[in-house]
């Protein structure tokens, strides 16, 4: 398959072009399908956000403006996808944290299969804010707003997930 210019391809999408379409989709699904999963820890689920979230791109394409890359805009809307998922299993519980830096000390050296199979073990709500937060670069502020909790909240659980993660690395490695 010839290689397209995004310009190109976002053209050609927007005329509901399919080989555009499946242009886009190609370059973007394995990625996308990364974010999905890492969020939702289950196969079924990381491809049905994967499917619903490349639908809202092709539906919503034409409100793309341009202000971020492509790849970011498609990354939202698949990491929502996601949480929308997993949202039903996600109960958080409000509580003030104090808003020093939550920094915690991974070591020098770490074993990259364990982290990830440490990462897969946190229950939906922790890792869904560790993976947008630590992996995926989302503000509190966003995810937040995604998932319809304060900023605290987020903070919160991402310092709750660090510490559990810590505490399941330790064990692991004893």
């Amino acid at each position: 398959m010839p290689k397209f210019r995004e310009e190109e391809i976002i053209n050609g999408c927007l005329k509901n072009d399919r080989t555009s379409q499946k242009a886009l989709y190609d370059q973007y699904k394995t990625k996308m399908y990364t974010i999905a999963y890492r969020i939702t820890n289950n196969f079924e689920d990381a491809n049905d956000a994967l499917q619903e979230g490349f639908i809202q791109v092709f539906d919503n394409l034409k409100s793309f403006n341009g202000a971020s890359k492509l790849g970011t805009w498609i990354h939202t809307i698949i990491a929502r996808a996601a949480l929308k998922k997993i949202k039903k299993r996600i109960h958080f519980v409000e509580i003030e944290v104090a808003q020093e830096p939550i920094t915690i000390d991974w070591g020098s050296t770490i074993d990259i299969q364990l982290l990830e199979k440490a990462i897969a073990s946190l229950p939906d709500g922790y890792r869904s804010i560790f993976t947008l937060y630590e992996i995926e670069g989302f503000k509190h502020r966003e995810i937040a707003e995604m998932m319809d909790i304060s900023v605290n909240t987020s903070k919160t659980q991402l310092l709750k997930a660090k510490r559990m993660l810590r505490e399941n690395l330790n064990k692991e490695q004893e």
